[in-house]
């Protein structure tokens, strides 16, 4: 392990550090590749302009935000990164009922998971790939008659928490030629949680976000520049228990690892699990050298 006064950085695959509190254009950071004392903040310069684009594929959308440029006399580079949100007509379906993700308390994965592709990027600058999750609005929901609807003032947002890719840094090359998965993201409402999941009020709608920073190394994130891209169909209502039978039937219909979701005959679903013991021992097994076993102690740290 190696230690930076009092950061404490694993030199295997990296945890996270619960922060506190979020400056209005800043965010405190926790996740992906470091760990930082709970009273650090970290300003973050987020002037940006923001444009749509509509030079998207036909199945993606995008939203790009370009922070003020400098002239100066260098060679000029592609360096005008563009975001595109991957499955985008799957997310549209969802949004069209009202996307609803399930948090506990040992954190839940998001359905359908944050996908992306990158382009206009400098090929040889290195770049941190990083995600938060905020609230779309100052609303609490309730679900009545078959839709949502306000009831009332949202509650104290719980502490913020950003999810730095654990790619990160890489090239612009290595980010373009690939899909950008941020599927190990989980969602909880356990206020204590020590894993650097994203902490989430139940019945209140969020918005997630993605950010680009030019850098090459975590460390330099408070004195960089974020660009930021936000895909309002990926909004969702942070729900205990699904709400929408059509949302339940949605998460059947398109995701592998619901199929255990099986209707009993009396309007109620329940779990049923198919997966073979062998299976479950294998992803046993990698998420143990993962570290990503709720169960499995944290090596966590400060000195």
């Amino acid at each position: 392990m190696r230690s930076f006064s009092n950061l404490c950085v694993p030199d295997e695959e990296p945890q996270t550090f619960t922060t506190n509190m979020v400056p209005i254009h800043g965010a405190l950071l926790s996740g992906g590749h470091y760990l930082l004392p709970a009273d650090t903040v970290l300003s973050i310069n987020s002037t940006n302009t923001c444009m749509d684009t509509s030079a998207a594929p036909s199945d993606c959308s995008a939203r790009i935000c370009w922070p003020p440029r400098l002239l100066d006399n260098q060679e000029p580079t592609e360096d005008e990164p563009r975001v595109y949100l991957e499955a985008s007509d799957l997310w549209r379906q969802f949004h069209k009922y009202g996307t609803e993700m399930v948090i506990t308390k040992s954190g839940r994965r998001m359905f359908p998971p944050l996908k992306a592709r990158c382009t206009g990027m400098d090929r040889k600058a290195q770049y941190i790939l990083l995600m938060d999750i905020v609230l779309a609005d100052d609303c609490r929901y309730k679900f009545h008659n078959s839709s949502w609807m306000v009831a009332g003032k949202a509650d104290p947002e719980m502490p913020k928490r950003m999810y730095i890719h654990p790619d990160s840094p890489a090239t612009g090359e290595q980010w373009m030629s690939k899909v950008v998965n941020f599927h190990k993201l989980k969602l909880t409402n356990n206020t204590s949680n020590k894993h650097g999941f994203t902490i989430l009020n139940s019945m209140h709608k969020y918005q997630p976000r993605f950010h680009v920073v030019k850098a090459n190394d975590v460390l330099k994130l408070p004195y960089s520049t974020f660009r930021t891209y936000v895909f309002s169909e990926t909004q969702f209502i942070a729900v205990t228990a699904y709400q929408n039978d059509q949302i339940t039937q949605l998460k059947i219909d398109n995701n592998p690892f619901a199929k255990g979701f099986r209707d009993t005959g009396n309007g109620r679903r329940e779990k049923r699990w198919e997966t073979p013991p062998h299976y479950l021992f294998l992803i046993y097994s990698d998420q143990m050298i993962r570290n990503d076993v709720d169960s499995y102690p944290l090596s966590i740290c400060l000195l």
